[in-house]
This record gives structure tokens, sequence and C-alpha cells, in this order.
């Protein structure tokens, strides 16, 4: 295959900086970074596979990412009002410190998630837990306000990673940062921001969940994970062998990955991930559900998907995949692509053009501030629909920030629009994290607070039949898609490459992670 052109410079850095793989080393390469690796403090994915990678979870999610199997809780009962859930544990889980995991370690670690000193984003995902108790050191009962219909689900995230309460109080501010104790497959030796992670192999595991072939240890003694930001160098270094693994390939890029004999390209499937940007809407700009609307449909996604993504997405024009557990069908025709009418909305909502063709409005300009990472789909298409938005007298100011950034500047909500991707694993999911008013300020950036959508939200997560889930989630997704709460415009293909000498590699649909644990991962 011949190398593009551009890729030459690059090309030839990545040579001179490899250097020979010791044999007992996964090389694995990612182009962020991530401000913690404390699982109850954080909702950013770059921070979900290393977790993932050193911490395990009470529940697996099957390879269908719809399944959940027993992992840490080798079974468990349901009572039949949905509100306790009785754990039965494994025995013989060690962490990487050799301290024996028990109940106890259950009860501490979900306390301190719904601690509101924790201040944990995604601490709704434990359920309205009442109280988590250990009934004896392998049996725990876990007790909650109200039933949780996607409880099981949710105990496969990242943020219900089981924790070492010795390990955690003693590295206080600096737990996940200098260092975190786990039960996982890897454990975590030292990690340099913005440049590298290093992990050894956890001797004692035997546990991993029946999907794996091996149920541990890992078949690596190290594992060796740089962090590339710049695209064409993660590009040259992976095609140059320099590295075994990536789940952070360029989509648009691919193409030339599976022309590539030394490489192999693995799709995610299932795969639920939405690229939206957000509105702030207590932002004046943006308050008015008019220009929100205008914004989202002056924009053309299917030529974003091909052009900016080559083919790589889908174009959305609902918040949740039609493919996905309790998709809404009757939000399909919320939002449709119209330049004419979007148009037409903006003269309405007082926004007129002034003579450089921009619009304006008591004196201010119709120029939104939006944040994104930078080098992402988010930025790039950002760039794209800042063009279409021209064509309607629209300016938006787009400010790329690095990865370790971002979520302190998305925090601040100095914005009117932000973006990212976001996996998820039913409409529930979405629904529950993103538009939960307790969710306010973050992840619900909107500031939206509805108490009917809070009362659909609670009925559907405590529905005890499929039904009145589905029907109470679609009641969500009605109501926040008419508001045009957020501009959805890809569903996005994830992709893992592999060097073809890497064996037994699978990609995984958790949290965009990819790579699951890698029990099965051989030279």
């Amino acid at each position: 295959m011949k190398t593009p052109t551009a890729l030459l410079p690059a090309l030839a850095l990545a040579a001179l900086l490899a250097t020979p793989a010791a044999a007992q080393t996964l090389n694995i390469m990612r182009g962020g970074d991530a401000p913690t690796f404390d699982a109850h403090r954080t909702t950013w994915s770059p921070a979900g596979d290393i977790i993932n990678m050193t911490q395990d979870t009470l529940v697996a999610l099957d390879w269908d990412g719809k399944t959940p199997v027993p992992y840490l809780a080798k079974s468990w009962e349901i009572s039949p009002d949905g509100r306790t859930y009785t754990f039965h544990l494994r025995d013989d889980v060690t962490f990487c410190s050799g301290k024996k995991f028990t109940a106890e370690d259950v009860a501490y670690t979900v306390t301190r998630l719904r601690d509101p000193a924790t201040k944990g984003p995604y601490a709704w995902r434990a359920g309205e837990v009442a109280s988590v108790r250990a009934i004896d050191p392998y049996t725990v009962a876990y007790e909650l306000k109200q039933p949780f219909s996607d409880l099981l689900l949710q105990l496969t995230m990242f943020t219900n990673v089981m924790m070492n309460r010795d390990n955690v109080e003693a590295l206080g501010k600096d737990y996940g940062i200098k260092d975190l104790d786990g039960t996982g497959p890897w454990c975590f030796v030292n990690w340099q921001p913005r440049t590298e992670i290093n992990m050894r192999r956890h001797d004692a595991y035997k546990w991993g969940p029946k999907m794996f072939k091996n149920p541990g240890p890992v078949h690596f003694e190290r594992m060796q994970i740089k962090i590339i930001p710049e695209e064409s160098s993660r590009v040259a270094a992976m095609m140059s062998g320099r590295f075994d693994f990536t789940g952070s390939f360029p989509s648009s890029f691919i193409p030339q990955a599976r022309a590539n004999p030394n490489l192999v390209v693995t799709k995610a499937e299932p795969n639920f991930q939405l690229l939206y940007y957000g509105f702030k809407i207590t932002r004046p700009m943006v308050a008015d559900a008019r220009v929100r609307e205008a914004m989202s449909i002056a924009i053309n996604r299917a030529a974003i998907a091909k052009g900016v993504l080559l083919g790589n997405a889908d174009p959305a024009y609902t918040y949740i995949d039609p493919a996905a557990l309790d998709y809404d069908a009757k939000t399909a025709g919320i939002i449709k692509e119209d330049l004419a009418r979007a148009n037409a909305l903006l003269d309405e909502a007082g926004w007129k053009r002034g003579s450089d063709g921009m619009r304006e409005k008591d004196g201010e300009r119709l120029a939104p501030r939006v944040y994104v990472s930078a080098n992402t789909n988010s930025s790039k298409v950002a760039e794209a629909i800042q063009g279409f938005l021209r064509k309607a007298g629209i300016d938006w100011r787009i400010q790329a920030w690095d990865a370790t950034i971002a979520p302190v500047k998305m925090a601040e909500q100095d914005y009117e629009l932000w973006s990212v991707t976001v996996p998820y694993l039913t409409a529930g999911d979405l629904m529950s994290l993103y538009f939960d008013s307790r969710n306010i300020p973050t992840p619900n950036r909107m500031n939206w607070k509805d108490p009917q959508t809070d009362q659909w939200l609670a009925a559907g997560k405590g529905a005890l039949t499929p039904e009145a889930r589905a029907r109470n989630f679609g009641l969500v997704q009605e109501r926040v898609m008419k508001e045009h709460l957020w501009i959805p415009v890809l569903n996005i293909d994830m992709y893992m490459v592999t060097n073809k000498r890497l064996k037994g590699a699978r990609a995984h649909t958790l949290y965009q992670n990819v790579f699951y644990k890698g029990l099965d991962l051989s030279f």
C-alpha cells in the first residue's frame, strides 16, 4: 500500500522514536487523557477504559452489549418488589495490594459513590440506594428506595467498580492520580499526564467473567499506554508497527488501516455513540427554542457524515439510536432539516441579518460560544457545522480545549453550546444521565429543570415491566426533543485497530472502551 504523502513526516518521526518492544509488554496508543482515574468523580470516557483495566464490577456486560453476566458477584437474587438485590460474591478475589475483597468493600464503595460530598456525576448509576449491607463476608444486601429497572446493566459501568477503602483514604485527593488499588487484571504502576500510563500484570487474578476464554491472569507482564494527541502521528505510529492496539485510530484513516496488511480493523457492534451539541438554555442567546431548532435544522448531517467522518458514522436525527432499547419511534419526525424554515424561525425570534449577512438582535451578534475537545470528531464536525450555519446568519465561535482541560472548562459553563460524543446502553441510560434535574450542573449542562421530565424518568427507572419502562422513557424523548435541547448530529462508528501479531482481540461496546480487560490477548 502506498503511504499518503501527508503522513511521511509523522511516519519518519514514529520510526525514529520506536524502540523494540519487550516480548512481554503490550503497547497501546490512545489519543486523549483524563483528569483523574477516580471512578466516582469523572464522566470522561478516556478514564473509563483505564479504570476497567485496573478495577472490577460486580457484574460484567457480555459481548452483545445488553446481557449482565456474573463477575465479582457470582450470582444474585432480586426481591419481588424489585427493591432488594442479594449478591453472592466470589471468595477468591484480591486487590493488587494483596488485600482480600469482601462484602465490606462493596458497602464502602457504594456508600462513597452516593455520598453527596463525593459529588459523583454518575452516582445515579447505583440507583436510589437505601442501604448496602454486608450480611456475611461474601453476601451483600443491596437495598433500593425504589426499583431501578436498569440496575444490573448500570452496575457493569466503570462508575461502579469496587474500591479498597484503605487505599482511597490513604491517598485522599491523590486517589486515582498517584495510585489506585483494584481487583482488575492489570495493576496501576504510574501515570505521566498527557504522556503515558504504565501497568503490570495482576498475577493472582483468576476471576475473569465467563465471556472470556482465559479467566486470568493476562498473558503480558506489562502494559504501556502512550498518549498521542496528533492524528497523523497516531496513524503513522500504528502503521509503522510501533503499537499493538489502539481504539483511537482516526475514522478518516480507517480505509488506509484496512488496506495495510499488518493491521486488523474491527468494528464494535452493537455500538451506541451520539455526537451532539448541547445548549446551555439559561444563556440568553440560546434560551429561545426557535433559535435552538433553527441551528439544528440548518445543517446537513448526511454531508457531514460523508465529508468529515468519511462514512464512518450515520446521520442522527434523534437522540436515541433506533436500534437501542426503548427508542421512541414517534421522535423520528421532530427534526427535519430545512434551511428555509431555519431562516424563518430566526426572523420570527427577532434575529435580523446585518450588512454582513450575520444576524443581530438588540445590538448583539448571533455568535454563540461553542466548547469542544481538541483533536476529536466534535472539533472537526463543529467546523463543518460552522459553515452550514453561516448560511443562516449564525456565527459559531468555536473554542477547542485539550482533553485534560476540557472537563474543567465545560464545568465552568461559560458557553452557549458544548459537544461530546456520549456512549450509552439504552434510552433510559441516556435520558437519565442528561435530563434529570438532579444532575445539574453536570452532566445536565443544559440546566434543564422540568418536573414532568423528572416524573417520567422516575417512572421509567422504577418500572417493573418492560412496557411501562419504554412508555415513560419514550415520553421523555419526545419532551426534550421538542425543546431542541441538543443538536444530534452523528451516530459514530467505533473501531479498534490492532497489529496482526496480536491474537484474541475483540472490540467491546462498553462506554467507548473497545479494550475491555484484555484477558484473551496474546502474541
